[in-house]
């Protein structure tokens, strides 16, 4: 099973960006985290982070023609407003599963939509870090159960 992990723009900020939003754990290691979790299970990852959206889109296309399994995506803000992100989720039509580390809706009113959830299998949100690991989590129990 392969599965990538996209992080969107800004996570390579994580530990120093908004610690009292985001918390102080850096994106390494959200990542150090995730790796454990996937050797434990077998897992084989693909982590990318970029700030440009196209990139994210490239990932996405990237992933489905080499047969990946599934998607954890933190779109950071382009889940609010990212038809291009979205649809590029919709037409590689892997799994995905949306997280974000901090509860978008307990935050300002142009966070609460996410123009990605319609096109995912879920949303983790709220957890800090560990929203990553439990999206991870109900990925790979979804893909087993049905592959």
């Amino acid at each position: 099973m392969k599965i990538l992990i996209l992080h969107g723009p800004n996570l390579n900020l994580l530990g120093t960006r908004e610690p009292d939003v985001y918390g102080r754990e850096t994106l390494d290691d959200i990542n150090a985290r995730l790796g454990e979790l996937a050797a434990k299970r077998g897992v084989e990852l693909r982590i990318v982070q970029s700030n440009h959206e196209g990139m994210l889109i490239d990932e996405l296309h990237k992933a489905y023609r080499e047969g990946f399994s599934g998607v954890v995506i933190n779109p950071g803000a382009l889940a609010h407003y990212s038809f291009a992100l979205r649809d590029a989720v919709a037409a590689c039509a892997l799994p995905t599963v949306e997280v974000h580390l901090s509860n978008v809706h307990k935050r300002e009113a142009f966070r609460h939509h996410s123009v990605l959830a319609a096109v995912c299998l879920g949303q983790v949100l709220g957890f800090g870090w560990r929203s990553y690991v439990l999206g991870l989590e109900g990925l790979i129990a979804q893909i087993a159960e049905n592959p």
